[in-house]
């Protein structure tokens, strides 16, 4: 399974996000740090959910990195991630 699908999939699991948007930016990164041939390794979260209510950017983005932690580990390299709650304003 695509690792795009994969990451859609878990954060769906984790937090029922009101609105999640998963690119993958891995073109954008070739020959830089991390990259690899065929990609799926940069990607930009953009996800809404009640889970990150009342949570700071930093803890948003711990609780984005928990539940990626295999993928972390198996190759994915770096993350861009936008997380708020449904009313909140953007971060």
């Amino acid at each position: 399974m695509p690792a795009q699908q994969v990451i859609t999939d878990k954060l769906h699991a984790a937090f029922k996000p009101a609105s999640l948007r998963v690119v993958d930016e891995s073109d954008q990164h070739a020959g830089h740090a991390g990259a690899r041939p065929g990609g799926e390794t940069h990607f930009r979260i953009d996800i809404v959910a009640d889970a990150f209510r009342g949570k700071s950017r930093v803890e948003c983005h711990r609780l984005i990195y928990a539940t990626l932690a295999g993928e972390l580990a198996a190759g994915l390299h770096a993350l861009a991630i936008h997380a708020a709650a449904p009313d909140e304003n953007a971060r």
